[in-house]
């Protein structure tokens, strides 16, 4: 018999295999979660390159299938091709901006451009190509149903906009072209996460005049965890910054605390001027290659806008709506600031926040502190996954069993209202250096029908930075964070209620402009007495909201409706204007200032502009789509008019949502699917009367324009 000897190296390689968690199927926790206990950093190289390595593998055996292209051995193959790939990104690209560090960024930095190969090598494979086109153009002689004709679509149309059609010279271009934007988008998000944990405001007890109790109790903390007790450190972690600027009757440390804020990133270690520079000439030139005059027609062609007229035609009528609005509250509020503080105030962007309170708190007796006691974080879980019970009939187990990234992570089973299991989702609520700041929703693993027809289903997680416990008080919430939350899980529903058969088509795939629906849809349940009622309790006291608070929220909601309006637009305005340049930009600031201008409210401050560290459109996907918030608040106010006029909780009316918005996730155009839940097109009308713009009565001013596929 003879005798085999593994040398020292193959035998480290295969202890070593046997020790990465991702070289073996995730068996050993509930439903298959992700075992984070075992994750180390060092498990992720090895794991994506064994990832694209299985993919270009999986890739090959496609292009060399002796057999004629079809449907499945081309189309659904690739669907699952670089399974083992994604396994690996769904958990590293969301630890990346939950659980970051130095070697997760500059792992980050190293394997991009590996990524960005390989997906240029299979984008421009032409081999791959040919079986592709061969599938779409003879279509008609597969028995496809309406889901495999929208992925045999979405792939096909997908390789024509990754350069397909390309050919010598150029393929190379986009080719290095894709590497370098995925490098840069990767940098600039690196850089806003890097700089706001250099940010430490520290002040004194004298410094603290109008900040609320919870405010204080936590820059004390911080400080007292940095080693420096009896001082205050503030940070630009936005919930901080929020409330300062809001509460601080301190006008020239607002004043310090926006500069700080809106100056980010313009110079030294971290400065993203120069990166999106770069990113908005790398996009423009992909765009040219590909036959199109700028980076927004490229994008929105993709959407249910389409074009950049569209989207601008929505912006205007929007602004032109709001503005007029917008013009009045700022009279009131400025000639309020000025009686209140005895002289002529010139209002500044930081004292908008600061004002307005007082503004709203005198005409509605609304003070967001006094209602924080009411929303204690338990409570409110309790209310927002409660508002899915009495909708959807789902229902919400911790489960202790399942592996967290972080102890401040919590995991629950998702049960169905027919007790079958649904999903898990993972809620992960406080600020931490390690976070990015903002909220989001990502996945661990997507809803598909696998290869032997089990339905697998997602795992979904929700991610905020609301404001922390102290050493006196658990964690009391402002409507603004309930609302957030709100927010986050309806993209969380939408992930969990998909039920279809390819994970690419599942749950939040869907065209950019639509995946705001089932989110905004659900802030709608926040001025709503019936769902407040359900779990407003005071923390201390156990006592119910009382009926003149809900009644201050209510009618509080429609104020500032104005301002936030066009602080949205000026959001889209900006992201299209850098988007749809033709040229290289010389002075970004002026730039911004002049995109920005029909919805400017106050004079320009020299330092400071948003780009830098406006992570959605520059290292996320809303690159000439953040407009779909305002589409998206569109269809939202829509659709829950549906609700309003059957009852909010109305069983009938939520199995239509649930149907035809969150189960369908990309299988059909979005306009079919909202028009099949509301049996028409939406129009703005709904909106402008929730933000009371317009009454009733008034004259309607049109439809959302919803085309069909193309």
């Amino acid at each position: 018999m003879r005798k085999f000897v593994l040398s020292a190296v193959a035998t480290t390689c295969i202890m070593m295999q046997a020790q990465n968690p991702f070289f073996q199927e995730f068996s050993g926790t509930p439903h298959g979660t992700v075992p984070f206990d075992k994750i180390t950093v060092a498990d992720y190289e090895p794991a994506i390159d064994r990832g694209i390595k299985m993919g270009l593998s999986n890739i090959d055996a496609i292009v060399n299938n002796p057999a004629e292209p079809t449907f499945e051995n081309t189309i659904v193959a690739l669907e699952r091709a670089d399974a083992e790939l994604n396994r690996v990104l769904m958990v590293f690209d969301p630890l990346e901006s939950a659980l970051s560090n130095d070697a997760m960024m500059e792992l980050s930095m190293k394997i991009t451009p590996r990524l960005s190969e390989y997906s240029t090598s299979i984008s421009l494979n032409e081999g791959l190509w040919k079986r592709i086109k061969s599938v779409y153009d003879n279509q008609d002689k597969f028995d496809l149903d309406k889901e495999d004709k929208m992925l045999l679509k979405r792939t096909y149309e997908s390789f024509v906009r990754s350069g397909a059609l390309l050919e010598g010279a150029d393929r190379d271009t986009y080719s290095k072209l894709s590497s370098r934007l995925s490098e840069l988008t990767t940098k600039f998000g690196q850089n806003v996460l890097k700089e706001v944990n250099t940010y430490e405001i520290w002040l004194t007890a004298d410094d603290l005049s109008g900040l609320p109790e919870s405010s204080v109790e936590a820059a004390a903390l911080a400080a007292k965890e940095k080693g420096r007790e009896g001082e205050y450190l503030f940070t630009l972690d936005q919930p901080v910054y929020m409330a300062f600027l809001k509460y601080s009757d301190r006008r020239d440390l607002r004043e310090k605390m926006y500069r700080l804020y809106t100056g980010r990133n313009l110079k030294g270690e971290y400065n993203n001027l120069p990166v999106m520079k770069e990113i908005a000439e790398t996009r423009l030139k992909i765009a040219n290659l590909l036959g199109y005059k700028t980076f927004a027609e490229y994008q929105l062609e993709n959407t249910m806008a389409q074009t950049p007229e569209k989207v601008y035609e929505l912006l205007n009528s929007l602004r032109d709506a709001y503005l007029p609005a917008q013009k009045a509250e700022f009279k009131e509020l400025s000639d309020y600031a000025s009686t209140l503080e005895g002289k002529k105030i010139e209002l500044k962007p930081w004292d908008y926040s600061y004002y307005s309170n007082k503004l709203r708190n005198a005409k509605y007796a609304y003070d967001e502190e006094k209602l924080r006691p009411y929303f204690e974080l338990n409570n409110v879980i309790d209310g927002v996954f409660g508002l899915a019970t009495k909708l959807y009939g789902l229902t919400f187990k911790k489960n202790p069993d399942i592996p967290v990234y972080h102890p401040d992570v919590t995991a629950f089973d998702v049960i169905d209202k027919d007790g079958s299991y649904l999903g898990v989702i993972y809620t992960d609520f406080f600020p931490r250096d390690s976070k990015r700041p903002g909220a989001w929703m990502t996945e661990f693993k997507s809803q598909e029908i696998t290869a032997d027809g089990v339905n697998s289903r997602p795992h979904v997680t929700i991610v905020m930075n609301f404001t922390k416990p102290t050493g006196s008080k658990p964690s009391l919430l402002t409507p603004y964070e309930v609302e957030t939350f709100l927010h986050e899980f309806g993209h969380g529903l939408h992930g969990l209620l998909a039920n279809t058969k390819y994970s690419s088509l599942s749950g939040t795939n869907v065209l950019r402009d639509f995946v705001e629906l089932p989110s905004q849809f659900n802030e709608n349940y926040l001025t709503e007495k019936e769902f407040l009622d359900g779990f407003a309790r005071h923390y201390q006291t156990g006592e119910p909201i009382p009926q003149e608070l809900v009644d201050q929220i209510i009618s509080s909601s429609q104020f500032g409706a104005a301002y936030a309006c066009l602080r949205q637009l000026n959001f889209g305005l900006i992201d299209m204007a850098w988007h749809s340049i033709t040229a290289p930009v010389d002075d970004p600031e002026a730039f911004e200032r002049a995109a920005g201008e029909s919805v400017a409210m106050f004079e320009p401050i020299p330092g400071s502009m948003s780009g830098a560290t406006f992570s959605h459109i520059f290292s996320g996907g809303y690159a000439a789509g953040y407009y779909s918030y305002k589409w998206a608040e569109v269809l939202d106010a829509d659709a829950f008019a549906h609700f309003k006029e059957n009852g909010i909780f109305d069983s009938a009316t939520a199995d239509s949502f649930r149907e035809n918005v969150l189960t369908k996730g990309g299988t059909e155009h979005p306009a079919d699917l909202y028009r099949r839940f509301r049996g028409k097109d939406a129009s703005i009308d709904a909106l402008l009367e929730r933000d009371g713009i317009k009454q009733p009565t008034e004259p309607k001013p049109g439809k959302l324009p919803m085309p069909k596929d193309k």
